[in-house]
């Protein structure tokens, strides 16, 4: 018997025949978290050790958070969960919460190991794999699958499939689809008991490293933009930053909005929490700002007077049923919006996670579907009964169409405004069809388009995993390239010569095009007579230092003895060449103490600004003989010189190893650290 027979026979036992998929549609309604956790087999006393072993993960792969890679024999005494996933996926992304909340609940008892198999060429590469992973915050070892070999070998025939693996080695079953948490916790949690009573659960931390730290840079991962030559503003999704920024249009700060910090909350710009924010939509009268707030399952307004937020629609939970008719917004359930637009008195909604398209009536705050089935396609007809969508990702709007793109299909498809007419698909052609040519209609060709914007009677499209920004003629049907090539970079310069890192969100002003350049965590500009490419170089950055965004990145000093007495703590934070400080923002040093009574600081907390490529700062302490651990916590900006400027944010936690003693003849704690060079 084959394993991928094998796994289909063992999938029974655990998802059932239909594979355990969760996407909702019109006929059925999804069971929630606890129904399926009710239905999940575990009949007292049942063993659920596999029987058969686990077949070897092929060797010669890329592996991600992890010293070395890893191997069955080496994580025994351990549950496995392998989980396949493409990076595109909306619905490998729906998951990633329910996996983090298992490797939280049962620890190093459990490995969760991410298989990445990716469906598109761009996916395939290792730096793809790379940035999804940290843009994702994933902290659990990766594996990038590019010829599908680990694929066939467990028989995987959806994204995402998920296999369980015993602390023996042996498979246990298999899922495909969502739902995750509560099919698998009470799995895992008879597994770990059974194991236990023999003695036999390994909670030896495998050895991990810091691929999954996000990059620090005044933004992460901009996901949308929104350009407005009315007021002179600029607003940005920062979504690895959990916040929104206002800055004019030449890159002037003016309000951060969001604590920065991942959480659902209401309230003015310092109070309300975000969850990686992807789309944005400016109100026709210029007074709020609509905020896809796509990881919390929510819509946002912003009072642009006052710069406080509120729920419009949403629960903060992921919808298991489809609503029915209109109903209000605010106790409706949403999946994954991603983008947003505006016309008259109607939001339209990008619901990527249900592959549909919604309406919220601004005047009633009643929402419903507007567009799609809910099954994955590319079917076109009437919007409601016959049209299938594939991940819609970006809106647009030219006054008689609503324009979108669907990611998973890499098409471009439209849809009169007012409903009165059938959807038309305009470039694409299938699922797993695409491409980077240019041509007319369907000989055209994209790949995974994220951005999409309506200006001087084009279209202009965000062709995220070709790298390149893209127009479409209306009226001709052409498809053409706008800027950048086929490969990832970061280059200011004129058409197929300038060079972009998968490029999302667009929006025009002024015959200027912005572009939210995502892995390169810019915002660039395109001129759009000339086809040069610029990047807005943002200044006035306290106005972002004012809140915790981002992840910290953590870096162990080797041990340091120390003399008892009265003396100092020496920071001595240095720029790599061709870099240095940025006094446009207050850069900051905290300390903490282990154990206080060995070390005591004069100054918690420590701020400077300098536009030198070093600086050094002393801070008075004392020390009695005794060991501890003393963290600086910084929070550092500098910037890039030359031609490719651009400004950086380091926030980073230095731990040290102290031990005080009588006759040591170092008086001073010294930290170094040296600033790292940016990978964009």
């Amino acid at each position: 018997m084959g394993y991928g027979l094998l796994l289909a026979c063992l999938a029974f036992a655990l998802a059932g025949c239909g594979g355990g998929g969760s996407k909702p549609s019109t006929e059925t309604n999804v069971a929630s978290d606890e129904s399926a956790a009710s239905a999940s087999p575990t009949p007292s006393g049942k063993s659920w050790a596999g029987k058969t072993a686990a077949p070897a993960i092929p060797g010669g792969l890329t592996w991600f958070n992890v010293e070395r890679p890893l191997t069955f024999a080496q994580l025994k005494g351990k549950v496995i969960v392998l989980d396949f996933w493409t990076l595109g996926c909306i619905n490998c992304q729906h998951i990633i919460p329910d996996l983090k909340r298992l490797e939280a609940e049962f620890g190093h008892a459990l490995v969760v190991i991410g298989v990445h198999s990716g469906k598109y060429a761009t996916e395939h590469d290792d730096d793809s794999v790379r940035e999804a992973v940290k843009k994702y915050g994933l902290e659990h070892p990766v594996v990038n699958d590019p010829d599908f070999a680990v694929w066939k070998t467990f028989g995987a025939n959806a994204w995402p499939f998920l296999v369980i693996i015993d602390p023996a080695g042996k498979l246990v079953g298999v899922h495909a689809g969502e739902g995750v948490y509560p099919l698998f916790q009470p799995v895992i949690a008879l597994l770990v008991a059974e194991f236990e009573a023999k003695g036999q659960v390994n909670r030896t931390p495998v050895p991990s490293v810091a691929d999954a730290v996000a990059p620090s840079t005044v933004l992460s991962y901009p996901a949308e933009v929104v350009a407005d030559a009315v007021t002179d503003r600029l607003y940005v999704a920062d979504a690895g930053h959990n916040r929104i920024l206002v800055s004019s249009l030449n890159g002037r700060l003016i309000q951060t909005i969001g604590t920065g910090v991942e959480g659902f909350a209401d309230g003015g710009p310092a109070e309300a929490a975000f969850r990686q924010p992807q789309g944005l939509a400016l109100a026709l009268d210029g007074k709020r700002l609509f905020v896809a707030d796509t990881r919390n399952h929510a819509v946002r307004a912003i009072d642009l007077t006052t710069y406080e937020v509120a729920t419009i629609a949403g629960t903060g939970a992921q919808l298991d049923r489809l609503p029915q008719g209109e109903q209000p917004g605010r106790e409706t359930a949403l999946a994954s919006p991603w983008d947003l637009a505006v016309w008259r008195d109607s939001l339209f909604i990008a619901m990527a996670g249900v592959h549909q398209l919604w309406r919220l009536d601004l005047r009633t705050n009643l929402i419903e579907p507007f567009a799609g089935t809910t099954r994955e396609g590319i079917h076109d007809g009437d919007r409601r009964t016959e049209a299938t969508l594939a991940q819609p990702s970006a809106l647009a709007i030219d006054g008689a169409w609503l324009y979108w793109v669907d990611a998973e299909s890499s098409a471009l498809r439209r849809l009169p405004l007012d409903g009165a007419g059938d959807v038309d698909t305009l470039v694409g052609t299938g699922l797993f069809d695409y491409g980077a040519d240019d041509g007319t209609g369907t000989k055209a060709k994209l790949q995974h388009p994220q951005g999409l914007a309506a200006a001087n009677g084009r279209l202009f499209i965000g062709d995220t995993y070709n790298h390149k920004v893209r127009a479409y003629d209306p009226s001709t049907k052409a498809v053409s390239t706008l800027a950048g090539d086929d490969q990832r970079g970061y280059e200011d310069a004129a058409g197929a010569f300038a060079a972009f890192d998968e490029p999302a969100g667009l929006s025009a002003a002024g015959g200027t095009l912005y572009v939210a350049d995502q892995n390169n965590h810019a915002i660039r500009t395109v001129d759009l007579t000339s086809g040069r490419v610029a990047t807005v170089v943002f200044s006035n950055l306290s106005v972002a230092a004012s809140q915790a965004a981002g992840r910290r990145s953590q870096v162990e000093l080797p041990a340091v003895e120390v003399a008892a007495g009265v003396g100092a703590i020496k920071l001595r934070i240095s720029s790599p060449e061709g870099y240095h400080l940025n006094s446009q923002g207050p850069s900051q040093a905290a300390f903490a103490v282990e154990r206080e009574g060995v070390v005591a600081v004069s100054e918690a907390k420590v701020t400077w600004v300098s536009d030198d490529a070093a600086v050094s700062i002393p801070v008075p302490a004392s020390f009695s003989v005794g060991t501890t651990k003393v963290t600086v916590s910084l929070t550092v900006y500098y910037c890039r010189g030359g031609e490719e400027a651009l400004c950086f944010i380091q926030h980073v936690d230095l731990v040290v190893p102290v031990r005080v003693t009588a006759d040591s003849t170092t008086g001073d704690l010294i930290f170094r650290y040296e600033l790292p060079k940016s990978e964009v």
